[in-house]
C-alpha cells in the first residue's frame, strides 16, 4: 500500500497527538520536532541554530536542536506556531513528542563465553569499545563499573561526564567515560501536562544519577566489570560480570522515576552520542501502547538509523506484550530487536495446600519465612469483584484477609505492589497466580511480604481448593537458589512476538537472549522492588523483561566490535543470526514459556544468541545505507518521506525495489489469500566471507512445511580471496491448497549454507496476507 502524501502526514500529527495542553499565558501549547531541511540553511546564518531561531521559534521556544542523527528542533509552540512552521518549505515534517517506557551473573557463560578462550579472549573483553546506554542513569559507586586496570579512555572519545545533583566530574572515570541527562522534553510535558508528568525532584536527581535502578542494571549487563561474592540477599550468589566487562560505558539518561522517557529527549540523545563517539547503543525503550508507528514517526527509528548510517551498531527490545502476536516493538530493520528467554537458573517457592498437594512457584523474598506453619487461604476474586482480584490498592477487606494468605490475580498493577495492598491489608503471605494471558510463564520478585508466583494452571488448582474446601490453608517454602534448570533456554511468556506489524517482509524479533531473573548492579535509591516504602539496601538485584535481553546483546555487539573492528553493524547482527541456537540444553527445540509448545521464529527470531559461534561466523549478510533507503522505496515511502528519516534526499527508481530484497539474514514469504494454486516468490540474498579465503559452501534446506517447496541457486558459492561475495535466489513456492498454517497463522522452516565448519542459517517465513 502506498504511503500517504505528506500533507495528510502533517494533518494526522495535528490530530492524534499527546493531547492539548494549556500555558500560563492561555494558549494551547505541545512540544513538535521538526525536521528541516538543512542543505536550505541561508549562508548569512553561522550555525542551524541562529537560522532555527531567526526563522522558525522563539529560542525560549527551543528545547533541542539536532545536526548528526536527525537535522532539525524541539519546541514548545502553539497551534498557530506550528501551523505556520508546516507551511515553511523548507520543513519537512513535524511530529508530537511522544512518551516512552522502559521494557523492564550467570547469563554470560549461558551465552557460550569461556574465560580462558574463544570470544572473551579473542576480543579481550571488549576492551576499548564504547557502549552507549540509554535509560536512567547510573549509580557510578558500583563495583560493577570499577576502572581499575582498564586503560586510558580512548583518544576518539569526544563526549563530557556532565555533572547536577548528585554527581560530579568524578564520578567519570576510565570505565564510565562519559554521563549527559537530557530532560528538556520531559520538564516542557511537565509544564503542561502538571504533576503527573513532570520530574519529580524529591525522588529524582537532576543528573545523570541514577534514581530508578533500571539505567544501572542495564549498563551492567551489557559491560559490568567482574564483582566477587555478588548476590541480592542470599540469591544468584557467585561472581556477576557484563557480557564485555572491559568496555567502556557512557550513561545517557533519557528516562525518569515515575514520568518516563520522552522522544524529544531520546533524539538528542541519539545525536550526542553519535557524536561523541559511542560504538554501540543499548535502548531498553518502546511504546508501551501495542501501537508501532510508521518509521518518518518514530524517532527512535529516526535517530537509530543516523546511528546506523554512522556506524554505530544500536540493539533495541523487543517489548513486554507477549505472548499476544504482532506484540514486537522497535521495527526498523536498522535496529537489532531482542527478545527474551530463560536461563537455566531458577528461584523455587513451593506452595504446599492444606490437603497435602504442592504447587511449584519462584519468588526471591528473603525476609522471615513461614517456617512450614499452615496459614487461611482466601482469594479475594471470589466475590466477583475484579478489583479484589487484582489486589489493586484499597480493594482488600481487613476483616477478610487479616492473618491469612491471599491469592492475587496478576495484572494491572505491578506484581511487587500487589504484596504492599496485602500486607496494609493485614495478610502474612501471597500466592501470585497467572492469569490465561501469562500462561505458566514465572519471573522471580524480591516480595515485601512471604510470596509465591505460580502459573495459570497452579493458580485454578489453587482456587478449586479453596472452593471445595470449608477451610483451606496453605504455606510458602522458599529453597534459594537453583542451578542447572532444564529445559533453558525457554521463550519468555512477555517477550514480544512477532510477525512484524508494519512490513511483515522483515522477521522480528531478530533473536532472543537471557531476559528472565537476570542478576545486575542497582542503585541505593531505590529498594529492589522500587517500592517508595521498600527501605531495603541492595548493591545487585535480579530482574526480568526484554529491557534486560536488549543489554546482552549490546555487550554482544561490542565483543564482536572489538574483535572485527570493520564489520558493519548489519555484519554483526547478521553474525549473531545466522549463529543463533534452536535447541535448549536438553537438545531439544526451543519451547514457548506460554503454552510449552515448540517456539516459532514469531517467538525467538533466528534463535537464541550464541556468542562463540558468532565470532566466527564464516558468512555474513551485509546492508549499507543505499540497501535501507531502497527498502524505504520498496514499502511506498515517497522520496520527500524517506529524507525524514536519511537527512538526504532520495531518488527512488520508478521500477519500485522489492522490500523482501533487503539483504537480511532471515526470509518472510508473503502470499496472496484470495490467490489459488501455486504461488512463488523469490528472495535475492549477498553473503559475504569473513572466514578463511578459500571456501565452498553447499546449501542445506531444512524443515520445509508441507505444502511448501523451496529452492536455491546456485547450491554451491565458491569464495576466493579476489572473490568475497556471492549472490544467490531463493525461491520459495507454497500450494496453498495444501498450506496449513499454524496457529500463528504461519508456517517455518529454514535454510543453512556449510562448508563443513560453518553453518549459516536462515530462517524462513511462510504466511498468507491479505491485500487491502
Amino acid at each position: 500500500m502506498a504511503a500517504p502524501s505528506l500533507f495528510f502526514v502533517f494533518l494526522f500529527l495535528f490530530f492524534v497527538g499527546s493531547g492539548d495542553c494549556s500555558a500560563a499565558d492561555g494558549e494551547t501549547v505541545k512540544t513538535y520536532i521538526i525536521r528541516v531541511d538543512a542543505g536550505s540553511k541561508p549562508s548569512i546564518f553561522p550555525t542551524h541554530y541562529h537560522w532555527y531561531t531567526s526563522e522558525f521559534a522563539d529560542p525560549t521556544r527551543i528545547l533541542h536542536t539536532y545536526d548528526t542523527v536527525f537535522n532539525g528542533f524541539s519546541a514548545s509552540l502553539s497551534g498557530p506556531q506550528a501551523s505556520a512552521l508546516l507551511r515553511h518549505p523548507n520543513v519537512l515534517a513535524a511530529f508530537e513528542d511522544r512518551r516512552r517506557h522502559l521494557h523492564t551473573t550467570r547469563s554470560p557463560q549461558f551465552l557460550g563465553l569461556r574465560n580462558q578462550r574463544g570470544l572473551w579472549s579473542e576480543s579481550d573483553y571488549g576492551s576499548d569499545v564504547i557502549v552507549g546506554v540509554f535509560d536512567t542513569g547510573i549509580t557510578p559507586e558500583r563495583r560493577s563499573f570499577s576502572d581499575q586496570n582498564l586503560g586510558p579512555v580512548p583518544r576518539r572519545w569526544k563526549g563530557v561526564c556532565e555533572v547536577g545533583v548528585g554527581f560530579t566530574a568524578k564520578n567519570c572515570n576510565r570505565k564510565i567515560v562519559g554521563a549527559r541527562f537530557f530532560s528538556k522534553g520531559n520538564q516542557a510535558a511537565g509544564r503542561s501536562a502538571g504533576p503527573a508528568i513532570g520530574i519529580n525532584e524529591t525522588v529524582e536527581f537532576r543528573s545523570p544519577r541514577d534514581a530508578d535502578g533500571h539505567g544501572t542494571h542495564t549498563a551492567s549487563t551489557a559491560a559490568g566489570r567482574h564483582s566477587f561474592q555478588a548476590s541480592m540477599a542470599g540469591y544468584a550468589p557467585g561472581i556477576a560480570k557484563g557480557v564485555a566487562p572491559k568496555a567502556r560505558i557512557a550513561s545517557y539518561k533519557v528516562c525518569w522515576k515515575d514520568s518516563g522517557c520522552f522522544d524529544s529527549d531520546i533524539l538528542a540523545a541519539f545525536d550526542a552520542a553519535v557524536k561523541d563517539g559511542v560504538d554501540v547503543i543499548s535502548i531498553s525503550i518502546g511504546g508501551g501502547d501495542g501501537i508501532s508507528s510508521p518509521y518518518y514517526l518514530d524517532p527512535i527509528a529516526i535517530g537509530s538509523y543516523g546511528a546506523v548510517a554512522n556506524g554505530v551498531f544500536v540493539s533495541a527490545s523487543a517489548g513486554n506484550d507477549g505472548p499476544n502476536e504482532m506484540s514486537v516493538t522497535n521495527l526498523a530493520p536498522w535496529l537489532t530487536t531482542v527478545g527474551a528467554g530463560t536461563i537455566d537458573r531458577n528461584f523455587p517457592a513451593d506452595v504446599t495446600l492444606g490437603n497435602k498437594v504442592k504447587l511449584s512457584g519462584v519468588s526471591l523474598y528473603s525476609g522471615p519465612p513461614l517456617e512450614g506453619k499452615m496459614y487461611p487461604l482466601v482469594y479475594p476474586g471470589k466475590s466477583g469483584v475484579l478489583s479484589a482480584s487484582l489486589c489493586m490498592e484499597n480493594s482488600l477487606d481487613a476483616n477478610l484477609v487479616k492473618g491469612k494468605i491471599v491469592i492475587c490475580d496478576r495484572g494491572s498493577s505491578a506484581r511487587v505492589a500487589k504484596g504492599l495492598v496485602v500486607q496494609k491489608a493485614g495478610g502474612v503471605g501471597m500466592i501470585l497466580a497467572n492469569g490465561m494471558s501469562n500462561g505458566e510463564g514465572l519471573v522471580g520478585d524480591a516480595h515485601v511480604i512471604p510470596t509465591a508466583a505460580i502459573g495459570a494452571n497452579e493458580g485454578d488448582a489453587v482456587k478449586s481448593y479453596i472452593s471445595s474446601t470449608a477451610n483451606p490453608t496453605a504455606t510458602i517454602n522458599f529453597r534459594g537458589t537453583q542451578l542447572g534448570i532444564k529445559p533453558a533456554p525457554v521463550v519468555a511468556s512477555f517477550s514480544g512476538r512477532g510477525p512484524n506489524g508494519l512490513n511483515p517482509e522483515i522477521l522480528k524479533p531478530d533473536l532472543i537472549a537471557p531476559g528472565v531473573n537476570i542478576l545486575a548492579a542497582w542503585t541505593d535509591a531505590v529498594g529492589p522492588t522500587g517500592l517508595p516504602s521498600d527501605k531495603r539496601k541492595t548493591e545487585f538485584n535480579i530482574l526480568s523483561g526484554t529491557s534486560m535481553a536488549c543489554p546482552h546483546v549490546s555487550g554482544a555487539a561490542a565483543l564482536l566490535k572489538s574483535a572485527h573492528p570493520d564489520w558493519s553493524p548489519a555484519a554483526i547482527r547478521s553474525a549473531m543470526m545466522t549463529t543463533a541456537n534452536l535447541v535448549d540444553n536438553r537438545n531439544q527445540l526451543v519451547s514457548d514459556e506460554s503454552t510449552g509448545k515448540t517456539a516459532s521464529s514469531y517467538d525467538f527470531g533466528a534463535g537464541h544468541l550464541h556468542l562463540d559461534l558468532a565470532m566466527d561466523p564464516g558468512l555474513v549478510y551485509d546492508i549499507t545505507n543505499d540497501d535501507y533507503v531502497s527498502f524505504l522505496c520498496g514499502i511506498g515511502y515517497s522520496n520527500k518521506i524517506i529524507q525524514v528519516i536519511t537527512r538526504l534526499p532520495a531518488n527512488c527508481p520508478a521500477k519500485k525495489p522489492l522490500p523482501e530484497n533487503l539483504n537480511y539474514p532471515s526470509m518472510s514469504a508473503l502470499f496472496l489469500t484470495s490467490s489459488t494454486g501455486v504461488q512463488r516468490k523469490t528472495f535475492v540474498r549477498t553473503a559475504t566471507n569473513v572466514g578463511q579465503p578459500n571456501a565452498v559452501y553447499q546449501v542445506r534446506v531444512e524443515s520445509v512445511p508441507k505444502g511448501v517447496t523451496i529452492s536455491v541457486k546456485p547450491a554451491k558459492l565458491v569464495f576466493t580471496e579476489a572473490v568475497k561475495k556471492q549472490s544467490y535466489v531463493v525461491t520459495v513456492a507454497a500450494d496453498t491448497r495444501n498450506l496449513k498454517l499454524g496457529d500463528s497463522g504461519a508456517v517455518f522452516g529454514s535454510l543453512a549454507w556449510t562448508d563443513g565448519k560453518h553453518v549459516v542459517r536462515s530462517p524462513i517465513v511462510v504466511t498468507e496476507m491479505t491485500m487491502i
